[in-house]
């Protein structure tokens, strides 16, 4: 199977490709697939951000397509950044702000969880959604030299999402279990 995932983000393809591939899915960039595009994510929440890209994608090339969009929900900041994680803060900025907006706040206090939506369009263009998370906290300093993003200041099982190696972090990540989930619909489909 063939699938185009919507998005210029070279560490979201590397990731969905380590995934998805050796469960005989080929994975190819929207850039590959003919869809040179930039789509404003204007969504209110993670659902539509996730459409829009989708649909954008798809309405240029007719192939089955996900796209995602994902996010960092902090407990003690009313589930912030959230849908807004992305513009959070100035590029290679958003941890050092994060880290900051919990000054002083206790370990208990400091629950957080990763979101990630997929939109699937297949090739009769309907589309499906799937979600996946997991939950940790957010520590007191960057650490780690992995991952992307607030990986860095994740704490997962004691670790942060950037100490922990991309294949463990792939088999516990919100995308894995969201990819696991839309494998699970393309088993159904056949």
């Amino acid at each position: 199977m063939k699938i185009v995932l919507a998005t210029n983000n070279k560490n979201k393809l590397s990731e969905v490709r380590q995934i998805l591939e050796p469960l005989g899915i080929t994975v190819i960039s929207q850039a590959e697939a003919g869809a040179d595009i930039e789509v404003e994510e204007t969504g209110k929440d993670f659902e539509e951000n996730a459409y829009l890209k989708a649909k954008a994608v798809y309405n240029l090339t007719k192939l089955p397509v996900i796209a995602d969009d994902s996010g960092l929900e902090v407990d003690f900041l009313n589930g912030a950044p959230g849908v807004y994680s992305a513009r959070y803060a100035p590029e290679g900025q958003h941890c050092r702000k994060l880290i900051g907006e919990l000054s002083g706040v206790p370990d208990e206090k400091r629950g957080a969880r990763f979101v990630c939506v997929i939109c699937y369009i297949d090739e009769n263009g309907a589309w499906h959604f799937i979600r996946g998370t997991v939950k940790g906290k957010i520590g007191y300093e960057e650490l780690g030299n992995g991952g992307f993003g607030y990986d860095p200041v994740f704490m997962y099982k004691g670790r942060s999402f950037a100490e922990i190696p991309s294949a463990e972090k792939n088999a516990v990540s919100h995308r894995a279990e969201a990819l696991r989930k839309l494998v699970g619909i393309f088993g159904n489909s056949k």
